[in-house]
């Protein structure tokens, strides 16, 4: 798959694993794996990425004598996997052209 895909498409799952309540890396690796694998080297550059981007927010709080960071969706994060179910109905348009079964040749 190309690169570039694949890093837009793990974005918008990130976001999608957390948009209805906070959550930590470990557990957004564990909702993913079904759908995705994602390795926590791979998963912490996105979430820096999409905090960057204003797309979550990050808060650190004890949990068993360790610190861990918390992530939370924002607005414009919402935003963004709205937008990327616009898109989805494009890519799957092309995908059924790119798929098509060319009869003309029977």
């Amino acid at each position: 798959m190309d690169v570039q895909l694949k890093r837009g498409l793990l974005e918008i799952c990130v976001l999608a694993a957390i948009k209805n309540e906070e959550s930590y890396g470990y557990k957004i690796i564990k909702d993913m794996k079904p759908y995705a694998e994602l390795s926590e080297s791979t998963l912490y550059t996105i979430l820096k990425r999409l905090e960057a981007a204003d797309m979550l927010t990050v808060r650190t709080a004890e949990h068993g004598g360790r610190l861990r960071k918390y992530y939370r969706i924002t607005d414009l994060g919402r935003k963004r996997i709205e937008d990327f179910e616009g898109e989805w109905k494009e890519i799957m348009a092309i995908y059924r052209f790119v798929t098509r079964e060319d009869n003309k040749y029977e």
